[in-house]
Order: C-alpha cells, then structure tokens, then sequence
C-alpha cells in the first residue's frame, strides 16, 4: 500500500492506495499551522481506519506536497539570514532589473528583499565571464566576515558571487571557512543552486532558499517524526514544483525546489485524468481553501517554465514579486478560494480576498469561531454544500452562522437579504477566475473555448460550470477524486531531478565534443542527486538570436547537430511571435536537463469506490443566475448509473466536493467514475 498527502492552506489531503485492488481511500483534515504533521498523522489514521488496515501495510516510500515555503517567503516567517556578495554587488537586490512593471504608476511599490543592507557582506574577489580569477578571493576577509556572522546570530547564508555561473571555485571555498567557524550554519551556493546567467534573479533564487532552508529541515523532520511515531518505517519523498519527486535530502538542500509543489501535483493529477480518456490538451483548474490555480496542459503533460515569482505586491503584475529562477509547472494563481473572505471596500463595493480564514478560525459555517464571510459560507448560503455530508459527513456546517456572517458584514450593500450577498460573492468569484483562465491560455497563444476543462480541489467543482460557461468553455470533467487530486497526483509523479548550466555558444561555433561534455556533467549532477538509476533523460537549451536578451526554450535529442537545433528553435520563435527575423547568428545560453527515476506509476483506472449509498434522490433549495432559489435534486455523484444523464440544475456530492450542474447543463458518468458536463450554450449571465 501507499500512502500521499498534500499540505493546503485549509485542509490537507490524504490519498491511501492498494496497489494489488487499484483501491483508494480518501481523506481530508484541517490543516494545522502549529504542527503541520498533526494534520498528515490525522489524515493517515482516518483513511488507515477506513480500509481497516494497520501502519504496517504501508510499504512504499510516504509522497507528500506542502505549502510551506510558499507561505514562509510570502509572510516572511524565514530564518535570521545573511548574504555574501562580492565586493560592490551588494546593492544588486535594490537595483534589481532597472525596470517598471507599470510604467506610468507614480506610486509603484516594489518588493521588499529578504534581507536588508546590515545583512549583506561583500567579499574582495573577482571571476570575469569565463571563470578565470581577475581578483584572488581574500580568505582573511572572508573570516572576519564570518566573526561577524557569528555575532548578528545568523541562521542561514546565501553565498551569490558575480559569474559564479561559470566558476563556483571562490563560493566552495567561502563555504569553506563558514562551515568551519559556524558549523550549525548552513550555507547556499549560487553556483551549486541556480549556475545561470542573470545576477538579480540568481540572488534573489539564493537567498530565497538559505532563507526558507532552516525552517523548511524542521518542518521535514516534524512530518517524519510524525510518521515513525504512526508506524510507518517508509522514506518521505517530497513533490517539486516542476512535477518531479525527490528524497529529503535533496528537498532539505534545496528547498525552494518545492515553492509550487501542491499546484504542480494537481497538474500532474490533472494530466493524468487526460491521458485516462485520451485528452491530451486541457484546462486544469484547482481551488482549494486559500487559492485558485489555473495550468494548461499540452501533449498530456503541463507546460512548465523556468522562473517564477513570490509574494506579488499586484497579484496580475508580472514583475511586481521576487523572482525565483526555477523550473515550475507554469501557471496563473489568484486568492480566490473557498477561505476568501469578502468584505466591502472604501466605495462600498463588494471584494472578494486575498485573504483567507484558513483552517482556524476558517470559514463562519465551519462552527470554528470564524465570523466573517467567505466564500465557502457563499456556497453553504446558496444550498451547494450539504450541511450533514460535508467531509462525506465527518464535519457538518452551521447555515446559521454562514447567513449571519453575510448580514453583519455584507448586509448595508445587500439589503440584508444573505442570498443577495452570497450571489454577489459567487459573481465577483467566478468572473474573476474566469479572467485568470482567460488571461493565462491568451498569453500563451490559445483560446479556452477549444480546450476542455478539469476542476479539481474542495472548492472547484462547485464553481467549475459557472466559470466554463463564461468563457463558452463545451465541456467540463470532475474527476472521481476531484477534492484530493493534488494528493493522487503525487501517486503518480515520478522521481526527477532538473539540472541547468549557462554556457554561451554559438551554434556555427559547433563543437560535438564540448555540447556532449555539458550534458554529461549535467546528468552527473542530476544523477547525484536523484539517489537511483536512471530511466530517462530529455534535453532542453534555451536559445536566441545573438543580441537579444531573452531566451526561449527548445527540446532537443541526442544526436542532433546544428541544423536540428537551428529548425526547432525558428519553429518556437514562429510559434511565439508569429514572425522570425532575417538573421543568421544564433546563441545557446542555458542548457538543461531533466532526469528520471525508475518508476512504475500505479494503475489508477480501478480506483473508483461506488458510492456505498442508494442512488436516491432529494431535493434541496439551491440558487442559480438563470432560476433564483429553487428546488434541485442533490444526488451521490458514484452512485450514478454509468452513462446515465443529469440535466441541471442539478447537485451530484462527493465526500471531499460537490459538483454543481447549471441549469440545462447535461451531466454523465464515464466508467472510471469522472463527471462530465457539457456546458449549455448560451448567455453566461
């Protein structure tokens, strides 16, 4: 058996597998900030409990996916940590980029960095662009420095020397003497971390990790302490962002690795859906408690990129967060989910988050003490949500306390009529998603209205038609474990490890030798790393015309030679710009690699529980744009007949979501036990 787990901001998520039946179980607990791995213990002895099976049947490595470094960056919750620079480069983090993310904004707010200048150190060395030692490192300098280190009480070290992307000669060599005057301190190379080109970004991506690190090694330590005191003498593997799992070890060196690991592991889930019904192209939509994720994934898997940014000052201003130089499944995230608190701002007009009840207090029909309204006490006030069979029964919600909190906040805009407001929070919710999916798939050249959608998380299916609807979106999938995706898909990623280098060649300066020479330590590196054999490896450069100063990235194969990469990387630039210049001079700047595992993923197409319960059907008041408030039948979603259609409005429950079907939508089930909706066409509104 095995077992998985996916750390969110309102509940974790529990996904037990017998791999000899295909069966799952499924599991949710509040999420616990004090102790995370209360909550994955919690978790684990529930579903444990539901199979009536004991901790020794877990047999396979404990996959797991948290939130934690995302939270610890954004409400800067990270060690005392410092940064050692090389002299004259200790200003890079306020000089950043030299650009405006919004031009004409005279009151633009930028980030602010980790740390602040007492907390820089510049040591006296210099390397030039190809490595070669321009200033010798001053290691009497360097040992001061670290005196110094030592009485501010630091926890934590980000070395980032200028082109150390080349050389991390002089970085090793300032670990060096840290680790031996401060032993307990550990220290985070550049040059080991993030070798490519682009100072602030490879600075930021340093000290984001040496800043996370310390905290992040606890929180590990916590959850395995938490499974050796269940019983369970498995490895703890951990999801990256960029879809690939990998030990504790890699994960405890480099845990910025792990800034969007439960988001890719629902992409990963999400593709997974698509393959099981040969989609290949698809919308995958995740809300959860605190967030709402929107990927696309292509050729069945999702399109990752290799940057990211954290903590956004504006949540849809690219350039208005840190930058974080590693590769991850590329998507758009707002803070719209089921925690979102609503609220009315100076003019009186109704908002929706960013932010969150979480999980204490949570939302107010949680009965927890919460008493402002969210989005989830929208959902309970508009008769979505089953007050008796919320969690599958485990938890029951308060009407009550949701309709109250509507009134007492929101009920001067809305005539205290809570129905009034919890539609006005559904509207402000769904078209503001429903901008993100639009916004993201336009910018990468797609029209939403040709892919499918799969919704998945706690909060998704009950939103998912009403967003389809909006953007002519045809068809809608709810998976059979759409509340838990995020921790199935973790079942189902294989271990990977992605490894980049710059090394700036030209492609009519092509040298076999020295292109093969680059993979190979490439490979080397990743097979370090990575711990096992290796199964495969695909290859990636980014690549310009000489002069530009950006890249994109190109797969390539062994064995290609400078025409195969000047096709593809023409084709790409065509494909993204729509046009190519006349110009012959092409640079490859970063070269990449991405190294998997052995691994058999589990057979998932048996998983499907019927739902125990007859397929009975009740009736529940229950609002809709097109209806107002009437009566709609509430049905098991696994119990329905195979085939058999449901025309909305219509409410099919899960025990971890419900699904809502809008009126004149027609809804089936497919033999593995996912929903399908085909959206009816016309007015959204």
């Amino acid at each position: 058996m095995r077992v998985s787990f996916d750390i969110g901001g309102t509940f974790t998520d529990i996904v037990l597998l017998d791999e000899n039946t295909g069966r799952t179980w499924l599991g949710k607990a509040l999420t616990t900030y004090n102790d995370f791995s209360q909550a994955i213990a919690t978790g684990i002895s529930q579903v444990l409990g539901d199979a009536d099976r004991d901790t020794d049947a877990i047999d396979s490595a404990v996959v797991g996916a948290t939130t934690l470094v995302t939270n610890a960056l954004i409400e800067r919750r990270g060690a005392t940590t410092a940064l050692v620079t090389t002299e004259g480069f200790g200003d890079v983090l306020e000089i950043g980029r030299e650009w405006r993310y919004d031009l004409y904004d005279p009151r633009l707010q930028l980030p602010d960095p980790l740390v602040d200048p007492e907390a820089r150190y510049e040591a006296t060395e210099r390397l030039d662009a190809t490595g070669a030692v321009v200033t010798p490192l001053d290691r009497a300098g360097v040992e001061r420095i670290a005196d110094q280190l030592a009485a501010a009480g630091v926890e934590s070290v980000a070395v980032c020397l200028l082109h150390s992307y080349v050389s991390a000669a002089h970085e090793e060599e300032i670990a060096e003497i840290l680790q031996a005057r401060l032993p307990e301190v550990p220290v985070t190379l550049s040059g080991h971390l993030v070798p490519v080109i682009r100072e602030y970004e490879r600075t930021v991506t340093t000290l984001a990790n040496a800043y996370v690190r310390p905290v992040a090694g606890e929180h590990f330590e916590d959850i395995e302490r938490a499974l050796v005191q269940l019983g369970i003498d498995q490895q703890l593997m951990l999801m990256q962002s960029n879809g690939g799992v990998v030990s504790t070890a890699t994960a405890r060196a480099y845990p910025i690795r792990l800034l969007e690991s439960g988001p890719a592991a629902g992409a990963i889930g999400a593709a997974y859906v698509g393959r099981q019904l040969d989609i290949e192209n698809l919308i995958a939509f995740d809300m959860g408690g605190t967030t709402a994720k929107v990927c696309i994934v292509e050729g069945g898997a999702p399109t990752v990129r290799n940057g990211f940014e954290v903590g956004r000052v504006h949540r849809l201003k690219s350039g208005s967060g840190l930058p974080v130089s590693m590769p991850v499944v590329d998507m758009i995230e707002i803070g719209a989910g089921g925690g979102s608190i609503a609220h009315l701002d100076g003019l009186g007009l109704l908002k929706v988050g960013p932010k969150s009840a979480g999980s204490r207090p949570g939302p107010a029909g949680y009965g927890l003490g919460g008493t402002e309204p969210t989005v989830t006490d929208a959902d309970i006030v508009l008769g979505y949500l089953d007050p008796a069979y919320f969690l599958g029964g485990r938890m029951s919600l308060d009407v009550e306390a949701s309709r109250r909190a509507m009134v007492d906040s929101l009920g001067t805009a809305f005539g205290d009529d809570p129905v009034a407001a919890a539609a006005g929070i559904a509207r402000v919710v769904d078209e503001h998603m429903a901008l993100a999916v639009q916004v993201h798939l336009t910018e990468h050249g797609h029209d939403p209205r040709t892919f499918p959608m799969v919704a998945f998380g706690g909060a998704a299916p009950v939103h998912a038609a009403r967003i389809a609807r909006i953007l002519g979106v045809g068809r809608l999938i709810i998976p059979a474990a759409a509340g838990v995706l995020s921790a199935t898909g973790l079942l189902v990623a294989a271990p990977m490890v992605e490894e980049s280098r710059t090394r700036l060649r030209e492609l009519r300066d092509w040298d076999s030798d020295d292109i093969e020479a680059i993979f190979a330590d490439l490979v080397a590196q990743a097979r370090h790393e990575l711990g096992t054999d290796i199964d495969r490896v695909d290859r990636f450069v980014e690549m310009r015309f000489l002069g530009q100063g950006f890249e994109i990235e190109v797969p390539v194969a062994a064995g290609d030679g400078p025409d195969e990469y000047r096709a593809k990387f023409v084709a790409e630039y065509e494909h993204i710009y729509g046009t190519t210049p006349d110009y012959e001079r092409i640079e490859i700047v970063t070269w990449r690699v991405r190294v998997y595992g052995p691994f058999e993923a589990p057979d998932l197409t048996r998983t499907v529980s019927r739902d125990a319960a007859e397929d009975t059907t009740r009736t529940r008041a229950a609002w809709w744009p097109e209806t107002g408030l009437v009566e709609a039948p509430v049905r098991r979603m696994l119990a329905l007949p195979v085939g058999e259609r449901v025309v909305g409005p219509a409410i099919l429950q899960l025990p971890e979501s419900t699904a809502v079907v809008g009126p004149l939508d027609e809804a089936w089930l497919d033999e593995f036990g996912n929903l399908h909706v085909d959206i009816a066409t016309g007015s959204a509104s």
